[in-house]
């Protein structure tokens, strides 16, 4: 399997670090990105050398080069995931502006009809980042914002992280054991709940 991964200048870094460690150790083919921007925030948010994360990619190109293989249809990939999806690249994608290889990328994956994942990173959204958002949906990608879940009682901010990767893993049907399932939690939330009498 091939994967194209962009990162942007959004908060969370972290998941696209933790989503490409996961994908070498699933040994998944992944084309890396990283925009001007997602740089700069890799730097402000961890001690992370660029050239440590690129490492961790199949192959890796710069922002501005548009003869990389994945500016076009004809290179086949499984899709795209986006992570973290900085507000401008989401309505850039949403509006067909291709002002760097992540957002020509993202194009190409919705114009050949393969999955496009899309990590926004903002809170609160405005009303132009929710129609931006509601457009892609309609356009076939999917948006998948790192909202934590608590229902399976996470511990550390490492769980928290592996959750949204498994989470992207799963749009790509990609097996792992990042995080619990719902028939496994489920089974030990009933008990105390029934024992409350709210069962």
């Amino acid at each position: 399997m091939r994967l194209v991964v962009g990162m942007t200048g959004a908060s969370g870094v972290v998941i696209a670090v933790r989503l490409l460690e996961e994908l070498r150790r699933l040994e998944v083919e992944t084309h890396l990105v990283v925009s001007r921007w997602g740089l700069a925030t890799l730097a402000a948010e961890t001690d992370w050398p660029a050239s440590r994360v690129r490492s961790l990619a199949s192959y890796s190109y710069p922002p501005d080069d548009f003869f990389a293989p994945i500016a076009s249809g004809s290179f086949q990939v499984r899709g795209m995931v986006v992570v973290p999806c900085s507000m401008k690249t989401l309505a850039a994608v949403a509006h067909g502006l291709t002002d760097d290889l992540v957002t020509r990328a993202a194009d190409v994956a919705l114009k050949e009809r393969r999955p496009l994942v899309l990590v926004p990173r903002e809170t609160p959204l405005n009303a132009i980042h929710l129609e931006n958002m509601l457009k892609l949906a309609r356009l076939g990608a999917t948006v998948l914002p790192p909202v934590p879940a608590f229902w399976n009682r996470p511990s550390s901010v490492d769980e928290v992280v592996d959750y949204f990767v498994g989470k992207i893993l799963d749009q790509f049907g990609l097996e792992h054991d990042l995080y619990r399932r719902w028939d496994q939690a489920a089974k030990e939330l009933r008990r105390p709940a029934e024992k409350d009498g709210d069962g």
